[in-house]
């Protein structure tokens, strides 16, 4: 066990030192209840009218989780912003700046809680002009993210869905999921596929796709970085036809 936390942490701290050289700004955003908001900000080059993803984090994690993942998705042509959940600790590193201020103002920090902090990503990348949007989660924010499309319908131009499940106490996934207009892309390792299938089959129309490796995978947003993932390259190509069918750039 100690071998294998230790090969963790250098493969993090990896992570971390190849990240650092990608372009990126970090920003303070304002959720509803006044809470600042740390995100990074991730624009591709040259491309002024590329589609926007908001990338919300797995639990205990941060937007450090996105330090690899970003950089690709704007090298396939799309701007992301990465933000720290007030649930949350850290990852890659990368401590959670949100979290930490929620808990020093006495604020709840229960999954439920983050989706102001997903909703202050929207409307920053709406106040950029975004054309496009698309809304991204990661275990238990995969889960907000698709209880954020249904309760808003027309908000978000299409979902992407990382390991989802019926995580938040009081709130029913499924049960949102019947009023999603946006095309949803589930996806999970084989283990939890079955949490995944209810999510989906509610799901009222035919703009969805459900999606777990043959030979298995890692939980959240995870499973899609390089040299830490098993097998990204299946979950990227998933992802990549995804939003290449929904949400094209320059379209």
């Amino acid at each position: 066990m100690r071998r294998w936390i230790k090969s963790l942490s250098l493969v993090m701290v990896a992570l971390v030192a190849h990240s650092n050289a990608d372009a990126r700004e970090t920003v303070e955003l304002h959720a509803k209840d006044g809470l600042l908001v740390t995100a990074d900000v991730y624009e591709a080059e040259g491309q002024p009218d590329a589609p926007w993803i908001v990338l919300a984090h797995q639990a205990s994690a941060s937007r450090g989780e996105y330090r690899d993942i970003a950089p690709k998705l704007n090298s396939l042509g799309y701007n992301a912003i990465a933000i720290d959940q007030r649930s949350g600790k850290s990852f890659a590193g990368v401590f959670n700046d949100t979290a930490a201020r929620a808990k020093e103002a006495g604020k709840s920090v229960d999954f439920v809680d983050a989706i102001p902090d997903i909703a202050a990503g929207v409307d920053y990348v709406k106040s950029k002009g975004a054309k496009k949007v698309i809304l991204w989660g990661s275990s238990y924010s995969a889960a907000l993210v698709l209880l954020i499309a249904g309760g808003t319908p027309d908000l978000v131009d299409a979902v992407v869905a990382m390991s989802p499940g019926e995580y938040i106490k009081g709130k029913s996934v499924a049960e949102a999921a019947k009023s999603i207009k946006a095309p949803v892309l589930l996806v999970s390792p084989p283990e939890e596929a079955a949490q995944r299938k209810p999510i989906l089959a509610a799901v009222p129309h035919d703009e969805k796709t459900g999606f777990s490796p043959s030979n298995g995978g890692l939980h959240g947003s995870s499973a899609l970085i390089e040299g830490f993932s098993p097998n990204p390259q299946p979950h990227w190509d998933v992802v990549i036809a995804f939003l290449r069918r929904y949400a094209p750039p320059g379209a």
